[in-house]
């Protein structure tokens, strides 16, 4: 697949919004029949333009009160050691994202946890023991103004 058309647009906005249509569906909102946008799914699944499908859950819901944001700093930033970490920082469940940054720090964390106790526990036994960690850096988040719900897309209109 080399670009996206406006077909291609419309069943990404569709399926952003909801992963859970029937082909059928979908073929009807964005105006293919059944067959064909079945195919263009499969091709921009294929292209790695739809990487999966997820629920959304509810953290508050499931008992995960608390959503924190850790810096983390890395002893030395070889390679190497770099890539320790990053495996270290897969395999922990409370870890939900974690990206490289500049600036200060290597690391930035989204982490959830039932309350502040295990929050602390979990950061002072787990994270604070991770190889190559030198520091950390925590800010809690104190209410949640927009959570992910889908990439912007409008700079893939064509402009005519």
């Amino acid at each position: 697949m080399k670009t996206i058309d406006r077909f291609d647009l419309a069943i990404l906005r569709e399926l952003q919004s909801d992963a859970r249509l029937t082909n059928a569906e979908l073929a009807q909102r964005v105006g293919l029949s059944a067959a064909p946008c079945w195919r263009r799914v499969r091709a921009l699944e294929e292209s790695g333009y739809i990487l999966g499908y997820h629920a959304s859950l509810n953290r508050q819901k499931l008992g995960l009160g608390v959503m924190a944001f850790v810096r983390l700093d890395a002893e030395r930033n070889s390679a190497g050691a770099l890539r320790e970490l990053e495996e270290a920082v897969r395999q922990l469940p409370e870890v939900i994202s974690c990206h490289y940054i500049s600036g200060t720090g290597t690391f930035e964390l989204q982490v959830v946890a039932e309350d502040l106790d295990s929050f602390s526990r979990f950061a002072l036994q787990r994270l604070a023991g991770l190889p190559q960690v030198k520091d950390l850096h925590t800010s809690f988040s104190l209410g949640e103004v927009k959570s992910p719900a889908g990439l912007p897309l409008g700079h893939l209109v064509p402009q005519s």
